[in-house]
């Protein structure tokens, strides 16, 4: 087997650019090509980054020798048609989240991948980060005991200027976008991680920026786990005010919070931090290129703090690529997750359309 990672198509000139394509180099792949929609955008942008070919769809790119794998980092109304594309090709993937528009699409994107018998990863990088794995791994093993009830708040004014400019899509709902699929799912995931799987949720989701849009800037949800935890999860991007963060988990002994990339804990006889184990610890956020950061979206992106626990995430894509079956922990999250997740982005948004009613959640 080889012990050199394939060739690695990017497709997506946005978030693609700013971090896909620093991270899978830092990770040992060759990126080969960028794919976008605009032949003049997706050349410039892949002149400011250094890949020599700039492809106006994923076909011409799949026909490039040496490509082995696809990244895809473009709007989730675009990622089952190119996963498809990709897996059916038989190239390894890496699809961002949110993974799809529906459960539909992402059942039929995780069965094509099973049937090629290829790597496929979610984007969910976040799974890596300092502070989040050494809470997981803490959960995990039982620091806080039996877990609860969890609090996951965050509020920001990142897109309450409703003349802040963003990519279209993100305020269609039918196409995928809004806040609780672009942020939201790395939350959902998290919990997956730490409590198991969802078992319902109520929940309401709105518009707080004025922005004429059919999808979120804001979500409130109350969920349960299987494992019989609840919790409860809001995030506003929409309204004007400070930032905001609380994440929080009691269990039966036990109070776990994060602070950063600091987690403590405070039980019957007193509160500390948590040591961050050696393998979790990650090099400073390194911010991209501030002349390929275009939008307010980009804005989201600013300070590199993706990168880090992207290039782990890429490691582990490469590792597997290369037969290595694990254990991996962090885990990474496949197309399994991206399905499970989805289930939850789904009922999240049944349950608002239907004015909050309770909807459960299939196995």
């Amino acid at each position: 087997m080889s012990t050199e990672a394939p060739g690695v198509v990017v497709v997506g000139t946005g978030f693609g650019v700013l971090t896909h394509v620093r991270a899978l180099r830092r990770a040992g792949f060759e990126v080969v090509a960028l794919v976008g929609r605009d032949p003049g955008r997706t050349a410039s942008r892949a002149a400011a980054v250094g890949v020599e070919r700039a492809c106006g769809s994923l076909a011409e790119a799949l026909e490039l020798p040496g490509v082995g794998a696809v990244t895809v980092a473009t709007p989730p109304h675009t990622h089952h048609d190119l996963v498809i594309q990709a897996v059916e090709a038989g190239c390894h993937v890496v699809c961002e989240k949110p993974f799809a528009r529906d459960a539909t699409e992402a059942a039929a994107m995780l069965d094509a991948a099973r049937r090629a018998g290829v790597v496929h990863q979610l984007g969910t990088e976040f799974r890596w980060a300092t502070g989040q794995a050494t809470a997981a791994r803490a959960v995990q093993r039982g620091v806080i005991g039996e877990p609860r009830l969890a609090t996951f708040v965050f509020d920001a004014p990142l897109l309450a200027d409703p003349d802040g400019e963003v990519p279209e899509w993100w305020g269609d709902a039918g196409s995928g976008g809004g806040w609780l699929g672009a942020y939201g799912t790395h939350v959902i995931d998290q919990l997956r991680t730490m409590l198991g799987e969802f078992e319902g949720v109520s929940a309401s989701l709105h518009c707080l920026s004025g922005r004429d849009w059919s999808a979120d800037d804001s979500y409130t949800v109350h969920f349960r786990t299987r494992s019989g935890a609840s919790g409860m999860l809001s995030s506003s991007v929409g309204a004007w005010g400070p930032f905001g963060v609380t994440a929080r988990l009691v269990g039966a002994g036990a109070t776990l919070w994060l602070e950063g990339d600091v987690v403590r804990v405070a039980d019957a006889t007193g509160e500390r931090e948590l040591p961050v184990p050696e393998d979790l610890v990650l090099p400073a956020a390194e911010p991209p290129d501030p002349a390929l950061l275009v939008t307010a979206y980009d804005a989201l992106h600013s300070t590199g703090m993706d990168l880090a626990p992207y290039t782990r995430l890429f490691s582990t894509f490469a590792a597997r690529i290369r037969g290595a079956t694990g254990p991996f922990d962090p885990a990474p999250a496949t197309f399994v997750d991206g399905l499970a997740n989805q289930r939850v982005l789904d009922a999240i948004r049944s349950s608002s359309a239907s004015g909050g009613a309770w909807v459960d959640i299939e196995p």
